[in-house]
């Protein structure tokens, strides 16, 4: 079997499209295994929460208010090879009462 190696361009670019939410104070968050998280969003759907949505087939990521709509397939194009737009809660964000 042959492997190619990536050059640093393309590491570097595979790399930045893995990357994730960024926070700096890990006081202020919780993790939880909530079910809410693992739900898949057609584009244009409401939003159930709050928070940080990321596109599962690109990684693109928005905040979004609670029964907003999600962005419509026509927010951005996918590269070939990219999965479908699909929208999934990557940070819940939980307002005061």
């Amino acid at each position: 079997m042959i492997h190619r190696r990536i050059p640093a361009d393309e590491e570097v670019l595979h790399r930045e499209r893995l990357r994730v939410a960024q926070y700096k104070y890990r006081e202020a968050l919780m993790q939880t295994s909530n079910a809410a998280f693992d739900t898949k969003h057609a584009p244009g759907t409401t939003a159930e929460n709050a928070g940080v949505y990321r596109c599962v087939g690109c990684g693109d990521e928005i905040a979004i208010a609670k029964g907003h709509r999600l962005p419509p397939l026509s927010h951005h194009e996918h590269e070939p090879g990219q999965r479908k737009v699909e929208w999934q809660l990557l940070v819940f964000a939980e307002g005061r009462k």
